[in-house]
């Protein structure tokens, strides 16, 4: 029998489910558990994947949110054989490292992606080097995002870039309302790739650098790079794998 810790969104429904699992099931400290069960939406999965990415735990997520393209369906019957027979997806995330106006330098880690966002009412202007090697000069843009494969349905899916399958080596670079060069969609990089982004006239148009939830602003230097090291592993239920689901966006459904 796996040891399970129960994490809830602390909604009305989300602790109440808490509380019928833990009497169910019993409850573990998350730091002794072999496996994480989150009971939210998505928000939560990605908050859940973010505080144990050091320690690498399985995390199984039932949905007590809204969207939950993340979560499994919420059951409370037969839960630790549904843990047992559950497929793993592997997830790694992107590394980002941002340096502001004054000097100051910023590490986070995004599962989702990194995105760089205009903080005035003008564009940014951005150029972009792949590798050490300039790839375009100056993007006007409102921003810019970098997207893993299981970030691509998310904002990325929401700006037109597109969908990449899970196990996809690739990075797919998006911009943000781009005005300049009209016709540029972004690219699709191996997931090896190193990507600089610096900012033009950074006092006079500021950027934000946002990798997930973790914000740093009037950047003018950032660079992004997938973390290979780190692997997080996302349980979900037979035939309804992220792979899965991912693949069901593709065809709308």
């Amino acid at each position: 029998m796996k040891r399970i810790a129960f994490l809830s969104a602390g909604t009305p429904e989300a602790e109440a489910a808490r509380i019928r699992l833990i009497h169910a099931y019993g409850n573990c400290d998350p730091a002794l558990a072999d496996v994480i069960v989150a009971l939210g939406g998505d928000g939560l999965m990605l908050q859940t994947l973010h505080r144990f990415m050091d320690a690498q735990k399985p995390i199984y997520g039932m949905n007590r949110g809204s969207v939950g393209f993340l979560m499994n369906e919420y059951r409370e019957d037969d839960l630790e054989r549904r843990i047992e027979e559950a497929a793993p997806s592997i997830v790694h995330p992107l590394l980002m490292v941002a340096t502001n106006i004054r000097g100051e330098v910023a590490e986070a880690r995004a599962i989702n992606e990194v995105s760089v966002l205009r903080q005035s009412y003008q564009a940014a202007k951005i150029k972009i080097s792949i590798d050490g090697k300039e790839r375009l000069a100056e993007l006007v843009a409102d921003g810019l995002l970098v997207a893993t494969p299981a970030g691509s349905t998310a904002y990325n899916l929401s700006v037109d870039g597109p969908i990449l399958p899970l196990d996809a080596p690739l990075m797919a670079l998006t911009p943000i309302s781009a005005f300049r060069p009209r016709r540029w969609r972004g690219a699709l990089l191996p997931d090896t790739a190193h990507v600089t982004l610096e900012f033009l006239e950074p006092h006079k148009r500021p950027v934000a650098a946002v990798a997930d939830h973790f914000e740093f602003k009037e950047v003018v230097k950032v660079e992004i790079a997938m973390d290979h090291a780190t692997g997080l592993v996302i349980l979900h239920d037979p035939g309804h794998s992220l792979d899965e689901r991912i693949l069901r966006e593709q065809f709308g459904y």
